[in-house]
């Protein structure tokens, strides 16, 4: 190829790096970048605001493994991205924003989309934001970040590139090396950890004699394997589970020592004073994951972590491992005896499940059953794209997913609008395969515009939108509070002539049998399908 436009080249790069859909909006700052898209056979999708083309590259990263990528303007752009790149941040999400920036800001003031630091404010919530002030720096921040991508903990990057430079002529890219990955989100050389450390570690599950795992998301990413090797770790150990909500899906719904995704059940702790040994796989144990500071265990704690950060918190782990989790478990089991019985009272772990099940039911009344219909219904190979909702905040402790990565939520940043869009990432990312999204009222209208994309693209997505018909979280927050509920009621719109309205189906369910055949039948429809759900379905 030869010498063109730096904006061109940068489109070709990502080609080559493995990118083949890149989600954004063009604008006079940035259509340089536009110019090699479609010549280097990049899918461009078209978000209606450059928050859903954030969520869309976050939910399309998260369906596939590899990095999403957007394209933005400078300025409001850049800031309207910003939210996206946090959350892809705090779930640790590999999400590459690419932006264009001004010239000159220093002296020149009043220039169309100008701020006063562009780069630093992106700074503020992603793990590096750069400009590249040549080509050869653009190309390198890139593969910087892909190396970053596929060695470390995954975090967003946002790199921008001044407008002349894309639109001045470079030379091309460097060709991919011998021996370079393509573009994943799983380490590609992941840390092993020492030979002597796993045998004492070994040693010391096998002769524990109440031992319990807390495994998180960190092991999750890795699908199927991570689910081979959890059972693996069961069978080898005897050791009880908690998963985060992260982690669900790593263990089957019919394991005996299987403690679900109940970790931030109060009484929890209790669980976890009873063992005598924990180990923690791939878990920050975050605010998020406990809503609590304390994990609640009395013995000692072995941590693993490919962050080490993590591994200094004030949990305070006897034992730190800096190592991939999948590579630990895999190490571990192969120490660790076969088959070896249950080292806890698995009728015990039952009655536990059930009583929290009736706590998380008895909190938010009746969105247990409608949860209970679709998990039975839905196929094993469902993904799922949940909002900040109490349909959501209920699902994520009592669905017991039968894959591991297969639900996804807006963890850590716990910001609003996050499932319409990220949904639609997913849907790109796993053509032919079911992708749900579920959103409540509220946060559904802070993204609603991107059922245009939904609707150009054809997906066959079904939109459930839990109706309670205000900020119903809020206000029982307010009252735990002492606090008068106040502002936390706002007037809806039709929802399913909403969706109508923008060329999509819609659906209202009167019956929770109803809402399953709904959601089974968008998933045949030729486009997205809005279902509208209003709380007390399930009587």
């Amino acid at each position: 190829m030869s010498t063109r436009p730096l904006g061109a080249q940068i489109s070709h790069m990502l080609k080559s790096r493995g990118v083949d859909v890149i989600f954004g909006i063009p604008g006079v700052h940035n259509q340089e970048m536009y110019r090699g898209i479609e010549e280097a056979g990049i899918q461009h999708v078209l978000a209606r605001h450059e928050q859903g083309a954030g969520f869309m590259a976050d939910g399309y990263a998260r369906a596939t493994g590899k990095p999403g990528v957007a394209y933005v303007i400078t300025g409001p752009g850049l800031c309207n991205i910003m939210t996206p790149l946090g959350q892809a941040y705090s779930d640790s999400v590999s999400v590459l924003a690419i932006s264009s920036c001004l010239d000159e800001t220093s002296y020149t003031r009043g220039q169309l989309h100008q701020m006063l630091d562009q780069r630093a404010a992106a700074d503020c919530v992603c793990e590096w934001s750069h400009e590249a002030r040549t080509a050869d720096a653009a190309y390198g921040l890139i593969d910087r970040a892909w190396a970053e991508f596929a060695a470390k903990r995954p975090r967003s990057k946002h790199i921008q590139v001044p407008i002349s430079l894309l639109e001045g002529g470079a030379n091309p890219p460097p060709d991919r090396r011998p021996g370079d990955h393509e573009a994943s989100t799983a380490p590609s050389n992941p840390a092993q950890p020492g030979s002597d450390q796993m045998d004492k570690i070994a040693r010391l599950v096998s002769e524990a004699t109440a031992p319990l795992f807390v495994l998180g998301g960190g092991l999750a990413r890795y699908g199927e394997a991570a689910e081979l090797a959890t059972r693996g770790l069961v069978k080898c150990s005897g050791a009880a589970v908690f998963l985060s909500y992260a982690g669900c899906g790593l263990l089957p719904r019919d394991e005996p020592l299987n403690y679900g995704s109940y970790l931030a059940r109060p009484d929890s702790q209790a669980v976890l004073a009873a063992a005598d040994l924990v180990v923690v796989i791939g878990c920050e144990l975050s605010e998020c994951d406990l809503w609590r500071t304390e994990l609640g265990h009395t013995c000692p704690m072995i941590r693993v972590d490919i962050d080490p950060e993590v591994l200094v918190d004030q949990q305070g782990a006897e034992i730190t491992v800096q190592c991939d989790a999948m590579a630990f478990s895999e190490a571990l089991m192969q120490r660790l005896p076969q088959d070896i019985a249950p080292k806890w009272n698995t009728d015990e772990i039952t009655r536990t499940k059930a009583r929290f099940k009736a706590e998380t039911d008895a909190e938010r009344p009746g969105i247990t059953a409608v949860c209970d219909a679709l998990s039975a219904a839905l196929p094993d190979d469902t993904m799922i794209y949940s909002d900040m909702t109490q349909f959501a905040y209920v699902a994520k402790e009592v669905w017991d997913m039968p894959r591991a990565g297969h639900w996804h939520h807006p963890n850590g940043f716990g910001t609003l609008g996050y499932a319409l869009p990220a949904s639609i990432g997913g849907a790109v990312a796993r053509s032919g395969l079911p992708t749900l999204c579920i959103a409540g009222d509220y946060g559904f209208q802070y993204t609603v515009q991107e059922l245009g994309a939904a609707v150009e693209l054809g997906l066959p997505l079904p939109i459930l939108v839990w109706d309670n018909g205000k900020l119903k979280e809020i206000e029982d927050s307010m009252v735990r509070a002492q606090i008068a509920p106040n502002a936390v009621i706002a007037q809806n719109p039709d929802f399913a002539a909403l969706g109508r309205a923008y060329g999509a189906l819609s659906e209202t369910p009167q019956s929770v049998e109803e809402v399953v055949q709904a959601v089974l039948n968008a998933f045949k429809a030729d486009r997205p399908t809005v279902i509208h759900v209003e709380a007390g379905i399930a009587g």
